[in-house]
């Protein structure tokens, strides 16, 4: 029996070390999608846990700023990051762009977005949603496209800000929303796209969606989870989950 005992606590004893191993990641919500695969994958491979955390880029950066625990940050831009760099803040060349971006306009509703957004101008809407442009990159990004439509304005008093794009995508899917300007990986990505109509700006009407990825603390797990996004399987998963590479 005391041999039983002691080979439990044994087991446990090694159960709580390989817990002992897992990182945390700071995501983009942008990037859950994409991040939950990679992050399986990972794990599958490596037997270290990856524990995830998504929300606005902005909000995560002032979390890293002070002192949140993350072993890891996929952002959503490349401003911030490069701002942790300036700071000393990440490990020294560990900054990299994994993915880059892209705006697209969506609803469900199949016959309400036109190929060329027009429906941006027509008014046949009563809100459209976006992630708030001071906290999330694509909210900014869909800022840009606004103004230099001309459009930023007027539809002012129609706009339902999300904190993230996760939440501006939320707003539109659960119907709270006709149309919203979020993340094509939302809404092209995975194993098939969204129903409904989409319209995708042209890229050269808001500034590059760079999304970049930086190592926050020395540790070897971290640091081969992000070699691993970097690796031809990963880009591979993010491509598939609609996103451009660089």
């Amino acid at each position: 029996m005391r041999s039983l005992l002691a080979l439990a606590l044994l087991l446990v004893c090694c159960a709580q070390a390989a817990r002992a191993d897992g990182i945390r990641v700071a995501v983009a919500s942008n990037f859950a999608g994409a991040a939950r695969q990679l992050a399986s994958r990972f794990e599958s491979r490596t037997g270290h846990e990856v524990k995830l955390s998504f929300g606005s880029t902005g909000r995560q950066y002032a979390q890293i700023r002070n002192g949140a625990p993350y072993h890891a940050w996929l952002a959503a831009d490349s401003r911030r990051p490069a701002l942790l760099e300036a700071g000393g803040l990440i490990q020294p060349g560990s900054r990299f762009t994994y993915a880059l971006g892209r705006l697209v306009l969506w609803s469900p509703d199949p016959g309400l977005v036109d190929e060329d957004g027009d429906v941006l101008r027509t008014g046949s809407f009563r809100h459209l949603a976006l992630a708030n442009p001071r906290l999330a990159p694509y909210g900014l990004a869909a800022q840009q496209l606004l103004r230099k439509l001309g459009l930023w304005d007027a539809l002012r008093g129609r706009m339902v800000r999300g904190e993230n794009v996760g939440q501006a995508f939320h707003f539109v899917s659960s119907g709270n929303a006709e149309l919203g300007l979020v993340a094509a990986s939302q809404v092209l990505g995975g194993n098939r796209p969204l129903q409904g109509s989409l319209w995708i700006p042209p890229a050269h009407l808001y500034e590059p969606i760079e999304q970049q990825a930086v190592l926050l603390q020395d540790d070897a797990v971290a640091r081969g989870f992000l070699r691993f996004v970097a690796s031809d399987q990963g880009r591979a998963i993010i491509r598939a989950n609609g996103y451009e590479l660089p």
